[in-house]
């Protein structure tokens, strides 16, 4: 019989073994976002908020694919679960078919999203950039930027969807060491076309769109190759692309949209926070440039273990043990409330320094980047917290529809109308705005622990629908 000390020590061995390589890969993209983001502010106050607001909208996108991911996710590591402890051969049999076919939805769906997106980028790319800011000298540069973009959809779409399916299973170190190559690629090809070195004509916004394309398409080939030909786990080959999934397709649906739509829709809500700050000017949009960049990079052991915590009670819910689980809700629970803390001193301590590297911005642009600053340390304690419980454990336990109400209801009815509020009519200070644009954070953190303890939130999932 284990201690609980064993198992506490169990528990975070597990936790930061999955959490870890996950938190590194997104150090490593998000160090790219920000080698970006420097390369282009060398350039000028709107060479930086035209490449951000441009990004914003294929954060869109991202996050969409984000969605489609973790759903799929909840029934991976479900499935993996319950073919770890199969009893039989048939009770295997159906969990691996089980697994196949949700590969293939999320594939399937993610190849149709891409799509959609690379459309309205080619067509619309004009009308899409208006939407965040009326500066003709922005827009322009934004269009250019789009121009460069519109085939990286599916790269990073199909890298993203399979990078997260392959870490529902245990797969995290090949991720992270394609990140890392990637990371070299984009900023080779960055430095190449943005300044025009090595005979390469001077792009500058567009080398910087250009530049990720290559990174994204070198990302595709290693991660979709280890998937088809390499991967023993799950075992999903090209062939199986063509297989028949719908037997499992309510059962994703049930699951796995709920999660998109929630995603999706805060997507949108996330998207009309860009387009508050870029009708709130230039500088205030440049400074937000400089702080989301910033707090990503607070976030990455946040975002690793919150998905980590999918994981972990996706693959205990399958193997039977609904006490373990519990156990490991509060852990988890505890945890963000650590790494939230730790977020916050990471951001209170460093923020002058990262905001001197941008040494071309105006004045009033660092002026609002520190307000901006002290205002993500309060909110990241709770970001951090609600974020492990309802991107993690909440959703790796089944409870995605619940989860999609209370998510976009906080954001729409409440964090979005303060913020515009703030901004437009009682003109707070950035500091005020930029609370009043995150206050849902600390609602869903209290909403996530009154879940947590209802024990409502863990549903069943069965391989039932998967068989022939």
């Amino acid at each position: 019989m284990k201690s609980k000390h064993q198992e506490s020590i169990e528990f975070y061995i597990k936790v930061f073994k999955l959490a870890l390589p996950i938190a590194l890969q997104s150090l490593i993209t998000i160090g790219v976002n920000m080698l970006d983001t420097m390369m282009v502010g060398s350039l000028g106050d709107n060479s930086l908020s035209a490449t951000s607001l441009a990004n914003s909208f294929i954060s869109v996108f991202q996050i969409f694919c984000m969605g489609l991911g973790m759903g799929a996710s909840v029934l991976v590591s479900r499935y993996w679960g319950i073919k770890k402890v199969a009893k039989d051969e048939k009770e295997a049999g159906d969990a691996t078919r089980a697994l196949k076919q949700t590969v293939c939805l999320v594939i399937r769906l993610n190849l149709i999203l891409a799509t959609l997106f690379a459309l309205a980028t080619y067509f619309i790319p004009g009308l899409i950039m208006r939407t965040y800011t009326d500066k003709t000298a922005i827009i322009d540069l934004g269009v250019t930027y789009f121009k460069f973009s519109v085939l990286t959809y599916y790269f990073v779409g199909l890298s993203l969807v399979v990078t997260i399916v392959l870490r529902s299973v245990g797969q995290v170190m090949f991720p992270l060491i394609v990140s890392f190559g990637a990371f070299f690629v984009n900023l080779a090809m960055n430095y190449t076309f943005i300044f025009g070195k090595f005979g390469a004509p001077r792009l500058e916004v567009a080398g910087a769109a250009l530049g990720t394309l290559i990174a994204r398409i070198f990302e595709f080939t290693m991660i979709l190759g280890y998937l088809f030909f390499i991967d023993k786990k799950i075992a999903f080959r090209i062939k199986d692309m063509i297989m028949k999934t719908g037997s499992l397709f309510w059962e994703y649906v049930r699951i796995s949209i709920p999660v998109l739509i929630s995603d999706g829709i805060l997507a949108l809500g996330t998207n009309a926070v860009a387009m508050v700050i870029g009708h709130l000017g230039e500088t205030f949009t440049a400074a937000n440039a400089i702080t989301s960049v910033t707090q990503q990079l607070s976030n990455v052991v946040i975002s690793g273990v919150s998905q980590a915590g999918a994981i972990v009670t996706g693959i205990t819910l399958g193997e039977g043990d609904k006490e373990k689980t519990m156990k490991q809700g509060y852990r988890f629970f505890g945890l963000g409330l650590f790494l939230g803390t730790l977020s916050a001193l990471f951001i209170f301590i460093f923020s002058d320094m990262i905001i001197g590297f941008y040494d071309n911005v105006s004045p009033e642009t660092a002026q609002i980047a520190k307000q901006l600053m002290n205002a993500i340390c309060l909110i990241v304690v709770f970001q951090g917290t609600n974020s492990i419980m309802t991107k993690g454990v909440l959703r790796g336990g089944g409870d995605t529809t619940v989860l999609m109400v209370a998510d976009n209801i906080m954001l729409w009815v409440l964090a979005i109308p303060l913020g515009i509020l703030a901004g437009f009519y009682f003109k707070f200070p950035p500091f005020w705005i930029y609370i009043c644009l995150k206050s849902d954070q600390i609602v869903k953190t209290v909403w996530a622990f009154l879940r947590l303890r209802s024990k409502k939130w863990i549903k069943k999932i069965s391989t039932e629908s998967a068989k022939k």
